[in-house]
């Protein structure tokens, strides 16, 4: 069965520099999607904040063009979800996953993937998904606070190619962007909250200039991050969430 919408289009490269930046110049030519973009080399993938992301062979990049009405920053929670339900077809173990705010999805409390949304001309955005279904990075080329990461192959057995896990992601994410589109954000809040990694515990959130820590309470209607803490309710559309007792990147 064909998984694919006659109005979605999908791309192989050999290799780019990135997804989201092949998709941006596409934006920049007049595209408007929705077209996936997937890699099979990157050679200057990036994550948030301009870091390096670190593209093992097997494991998977693509980025999503489109044109999407309204807040464009809820299309974190559309892609986190139908990553995780991407995930679950693909192992049939839903407790194995968490979303870990904003734009994270987790395999037993470790990094499996990275999603990475940018604004481009026009109203575009491009959605980068980064998974690491063959191999986990190098712990030693991440970050001191960085969890620790796991591969799908690694923690499971089970392999899968790109190609394969875009037929799965692809028609996960547009489910839940029909779900946006035709029922507001209410629904995919609850259901992100229902997955998320932390709910009801102390977390600390890291700006680049301070921290702070508190009970991780909700998701606002924003999508940005409740904390209960000692000063009053804290709400932060931006930050780096850190655990109590999670595993970090181990450094040698």
């Amino acid at each position: 069965m064909d998984v694919w919408s006659k109005d979605v289009g999908r791309e192989i490269l050999a290799e780019t520099d990135s997804t989201n930046a092949e998709a941006l110049r596409r934006a920049a030519a007049g595209a408007a999607g929705p077209l996936w973009l997937l890699a099979r080399r990157q050679t200057a993938a990036r994550g948030r904040r301009g870091r390096a992301w670190s593209m093992a062979p097997g494991n998977f990049a693509a980025t999503l063009l489109d044109r999407p009405p309204g807040p464009l920053a809820l299309r974190s929670f559309v892609a986190a979800l139908g990553l995780y339900d991407a995930m679950v077809a693909v192992t049939g173990r839903p407790e194995l996953f968490a979303l870990k705010w904003p734009n994270d999805v987790l395999l037993s409390g470790r990094k499996l993937a990275g999603i990475l949304l940018e604004s481009g001309p026009g109203g575009t955005l491009v959605v980068g998904v980064g998974v690491n279904l063959a191999a986990a990075p190098d712990p030693a080329t991440l970050e001191p606070t960085a969890l620790s990461p796991v591969s799908l192959r690694e923690a499971t057995g089970i392999a899968i190619t790109p190609e394969d896990f875009l037929d799965l992601l692809a028609p996960a994410v547009a489910a839940w962007e029909a779900h946006l589109c035709a029922e507001g954000f209410a629904p995919l809040r609850a259901a992100w909250l229902a997955r998320a990694k932390g709910l009801g515990e102390e977390v600390t959130a890291r700006l680049p200039d301070r921290s702070h820590t508190g009970r991780f309470e909700s998701v606002d209607e924003t999508g940005a991050l409740v904390l209960a803490t000692d000063a009053g309710r804290l709400v932060l559309p931006a930050a780096e969430v850190h655990f109590a007792g999670a595993a970090h990147a181990a450094r040698h």
